[in-house]
């Protein structure tokens, strides 16, 4: 992928030049760094000023609140939730948007003519990150490198390390940490929906403890631990009573993910095989572990290239598609989602290219990641496989928690345009147990113990 001269923003008319000499310095600058949350960038590097096409200025004027919240924590509409789409965009009109579209959405264009539509919305950049994020990516500024050939980062956890980045590795390290919840809690169900319209559902107690995030003592990037999490199945019916639980590390150089399963058929414990990379996901395996959040895991397997920031319809601000009020009778349908609930807007992205390196292994050969300026938060993400063809394509949408003061992953849309099927995840608007976010938990919720108390 190129950028057009005409696509790129000032701010990265200079970084350009600097990826393309070759030249890319981890830490910058006092004074860089001084810069950050003030007249030009926010505090996490993003550009203040909008653009003529239609980004708004940001404004950060909610933090953890905003005018009409009626709960501390749970479901809430949001404060744009009375707004129409300005627009829609369908396969018949895609042309006329086409620089502005991946080309994961045009293949979904492509492939579902009548059932894939975009609306698009007007777009708002005014959620802020908390304080104590702020003061430490100022801190990762001038302190955070990427160490052991990309395998590890330096810098204090809860915020990304390289607000300025200045090549691939540190983009997608950006990416695997950009600022999200402490824990996470809830029953989500899961979607694999086939090409004869027949869908096949899960369902499972989902936990995860990111110690890196704790607002009052984050990690260190250099820590051992990353993030605990607890998967416990309740649907399908065969794997009822299935249990996975583990850690990420912080460092791939030291160690990989590591997993126990307890299994109900020989009621025992097992540590599990490697689970990074391409370990296909329970229960119908239609993505991969590294799938998750756009990206995730170790970034070893690929070659990282940071294209540039460009400006693209991306799914933002998306809290109706989690409502409780919609039911999945609605939602899940054939081809894809309903579109009637998907919310795009136009926003700045950073695009991230990963291309497989000669000699290892995983099934996608190419992968694209579009990750929000404001938040560093993968929207979407195009996925090649070794053919070089687009093969799979992921859209993760977020919701702005008020009850964690800050972006919470919501339903999350894997399609596969080979084989017409896709999964919709971590779908909670029927779940006996929505969504909750930075209640406290310790690492005991997520031993092998844990797991076989679980699995009973």
């Amino acid at each position: 992928m190129t950028l057009a001269p005409s696509h790129l923003t000032p701010a990265v008319a200079g970084l350009a030049l600097l990826l393309a000499s070759g030249v890319a310095a981890a830490k910058v600058s006092e004074a860089k760094a001084a810069e950050l949350d003030g007249p030009r960038y926010t505090c996490i590097g993003a550009e203040r000023a909008g653009s003529p096409s239609g980004i708004p200025a940001y404004t950060g004027k909610f933090q953890g609140t905003w005018p009409g919240v009626k709960n501390p924590y749970g479901f809430d509409p949001g404060p744009y939730a009375d707004e129409k789409p300005q627009f829609s965009i369908t396969a018949e009109n895609m042309a006329k948007y086409a620089d502005r579209l991946t080309e994961g959405q045009k293949a979904l264009f492509a492939k579902y003519p009548k059932s894939y539509r975009m609306d698009v919305y007007p777009s708002h950049r005014d959620f802020r990150d908390s304080d104590a994020i702020c003061q430490r990516t100022k801190h990762n500024a001038v302190t955070s490198e990427v160490i052991d050939q990309g395998k590890g980062v330096t810098g204090t956890g809860g915020a990304i390390p390289f607000p300025f980045p200045q090549s691939g590795l540190e983009a997608v390290w950006n990416a695997g940490n950009s600022g999200r919840t402490w824990t996470q809690s809830a029953v989500c169900d899961i979607a694999g929906v086939y090409a004869n319209g027949s869908i096949a559902w899960g369902r499972n107690k989902f936990q995860v403890l990111t110690l890196n995030n704790d607002p009052a003592k984050p990690a260190l990037y250099t820590d051992r631990i990353n993030s605990h999490f607890y998967s416990g199945y309740l649907l399908p019916p065969r794997d009822k009573g299935f249990v996975a639980v583990g850690y990420q590390p912080n460092n791939f150089a030291k160690e990989g993910t590591a997993s126990w399963q307890y299994l109900p058929g020989i009621r025992r414990v097992r540590q599990a095989p490697e689970v990074g990379f391409d370990y296909p996901v329970p229960p119908a395996g239609l993505r991969t572990v590294d799938d998750d959040y756009g990206f995730n895991g170790s970034p070893e397997r690929y070659t990282w290239k940071l294209v540039g920031k460009r400006e693209y319809y991306v799914p933002y601000n998306n809290f109706r598609i989690n409502d409780p009020a919609v039911k999945y009778s609605s939602l899940i349908k054939p081809d894809t989602v309903n579109p009637d609930y998907v919310r795009y807007e136009l926003h700045r992205v950073w695009v991230v290219e990963g291309t497989l390196k000669p000699g290892l292994r995983h099934i996608y050969g190419r992968r694209v990641l579009f990750a929000d300026e404001d938040s560093w938060l993968v929207l979407t993400a195009d996925n090649y496989d070794v053919r070089k063809q687009i093969w799979r394509q992921s859209l993760i949408t977020y919701f702005y928690s008020q009850e964690s003061q800050s972006w919470n992953r919501g339903a999350s849309i894997y399609h596969d345009l080979t084989a017409g099927v896709y999964e919709a995840g971590y779908l909670v608007n029927e779940s006996e147990s929505w969504w909750r976010l930075n209640t406290p938990m310790a690492p005991a919720q997520f031993t092998p113990t844990a797991a076989q108390q679980g699995g009973h």
